[in-house]
């Protein structure tokens, strides 16, 4: 009877694989049954064995335990399966790459990259504001990637999710992960100057820290894409290759009017701290903070990566861009993730993690050569 429970409050769980989360903790537990599915296989594995040895329920169990093992496989399976036809459709935008690696591996989602740690150094880059600094363990002039956190513009810091930092030192570029100026105290574009503020302090200190100035590009997290996006599409910046949104919302106008669910999270709230009022109150700011609005035929190349899955910033958001991009003949590309939610990248090593990094190496490896 307990394997019996056991198994059907799995079977619950792995429901998170394939729909999207109704709450915010469930959306937190989305993020491990999708990126840590392989514990949340093998666990249901252990339960269906179990079976062998039980008497009452016995065939219950075992069917409810395999419809539930097949759910928890479904976001591996679909990574491989994204994984075979991605390298092809990057090649196809970015042109091939010989010593790129596959996008996905069973053995790195279980045994992980096995990198080697790469300290970061502190810097205050304007007033009290810092960045954390990840060199680069290639040697000479490298690229630098400045890397904006998330934390719906209110929250987060230069520490979040600090792995990809380390993996893009390990492969030749400088990370900069800035710290900005949060709402509701701080406004866009505040932060957005910030980044102005940070790129410039980086382009001083160049020849200490060895980068290429010539080399720079944007990399935000759901608020932080925001911020990335507009500082790349509002005006030029000379050395500036390219702008990378990880499920960032690009179009605040068309967000506000299709708010998040209230019981993930009240992104119209979240909107109006940032911007200073609600649309109705301050349309213009929304329209001067929608990355979408400034794009045109001289915006830098752009990689968009969103999941179908998203509960807290709309998947419709990278659709829109993408076609905003397409229209105005910018080379960029979409990386779209059908299982993945908000935040999938949390794990590095996980079926989104993976294929995610994946792009955003080919991504760099072509605006930078």
């Amino acid at each position: 009877m307990i394997r019996l429970v056991l198994i059907i409050i799995f079977l619950l769980i792995s429901l998170l694989a394939i729909f999207k989360a109704p709450t915010y903790h469930l959306w937190l537990l989305a993020i491990g049954v999708a990126e840590f599915a392989w514990i949340f296989t093998a666990i249901t594995l252990v339960l269906l064995l179990s079976g062998f040895f039980a008497g009452k329920y016995q065939l219950a169990g075992t069917i409810l335990g395999i419809i539930t093992l097949i759910i928890f496989l479904t976001p591996i399976v679909r990574a491989w399966s994204e994984g075979r036809q991605l390298a092809a459709a990057v090649d196809n935008t970015f042109g091939n790459d010989p010593s790129a690696k596959a996008p996905f591996s069973f053995a790195t989602m279980i045994t992980g990259n096995h990198l080697k740690e790469v300290p970061c150094k502190t810097f205050n880059y304007h007033s009290s504001l810092h960045l954390d600094f990840y060199p680069s363990q290639s040697e000479g002039l490298r690229p630098c990637v400045i890397v904006i956190h998330g934390g719906s513009w209110s929250s987060g810091d230069s520490k979040q999710l600090p792995e990809l930092n380390t993996y893009l030192a390990n492969t030749g570029y400088h990370v900069a992960s800035i710290n900005y100026r949060l709402a509701p105290a701080f406004q866009c574009p505040l932060p957005v100057e910030d980044v102005y503020a940070a790129m410039e302090y980086l382009k001083v200190h160049a020849a200490e820290l060895k980068i290429d100035t010539s080399n720079f590009v944007l990399l935000g997290r759901s608020a932080g894409a925001q911020i990335a996006l507009l500082a790349a599409y509002r005006q030029p910046i000379p050395g500036l290759k390219g702008v990378i949104d990880f499920y960032g919302p690009a179009d605040m106008v068309w967000g506000y009017s299709l708010p998040a669910n209230p019981w993930v999270m009240d992104s119209r709230k979240v909107m109006e701290n940032y911007l200073g009022g609600s649309y109705t109150a301050v349309p213009k700011n929304y329209e001067a903070s929608s990355p979408i609005e400034f794009v045109n035929k001289n915006t830098v190349p752009t990689l968009i990566i969103h999941g179908e899955h998203d509960v807290l910033v709309a998947y419709e958001h990278s659709t829109r861009l993408n076609k905003k991009l397409s229209a105005n003949g910018i080379k960029h590309f979409f990386l779209s993730l059908p299982w993945a939610t908000h935040g999938f990248d949390y794990n590095l090593n996980g079926p989104g993690g993976q294929l995610s990094t994946y792009t955003v190496e080919r991504f760099l490896h072509y605006v930078t050569q």
